[in-house]
């Protein structure tokens, strides 16, 4: 068998929400995902979902389970922060603000080639959303902090 499965990029993540109807729902609109899979149980609870932005996978899953909790019952503590680049971040930010995500950190360019954001879900889940503006900056920035790997 090939890895990634077909349809699969080699990473995906898993966030666990409250309420992951309305995560999806509000991911959709916020963000730009789509819905690809959406595996409910016999009382219309949320078991499985898939979200996609390109290429990008993202599982959202309800706290039900042991051990899954949301940001909000972290008292807002995130312990992840999702980061997709997108091919228009202007308009990105300007859906996103329109939707009412909370921005925790505003839209502007770095010095290391990259313009950008975050945002936090309406259950605190830190997302980062950028567009590479200068390549060139990117690689300068890292040149000096590239580690080799040690010998075998």
């Amino acid at each position: 068998m090939k890895h990634p499965p077909a349809g699969w990029p080699r990473l995906s993540v898993a966030l666990f929400y409250d309420d992951p109807r309305a995560a999806l729902d509000w991911l959709e609109k916020a963000f730009g995902f789509a819905t690809r899979v959406c595996v409910t149980g016999p009382e219309g609870e949320i078991v499985h979902s898939e979200l996609e932005f390109g290429e990008a996978v993202v599982m959202v899953g309800g706290t039900t389970y042991p051990g899954r909790k949301s940001p909000r019952a972290l008292g807002g503590a995130n312990t992840q922060g999702a980061n997709l680049f997108v091919d228009d971040i202007d308009a990105h930010y300007a859906r996103a603000v329109a939707a009412g995500a909370r921005i925790a950190y505003e839209l502007e360019n770095k010095d290391y080639g990259d313009r950008g954001y975050g945002a936090l879900d309406p259950e605190g889940h830190l997302w980062w959303f950028a567009e590479r503006i200068d390549q060139a900056a990117w690689d300068a920035s890292i040149a000096e902090y590239r580690v080799a790997k040690p010998a075998k």
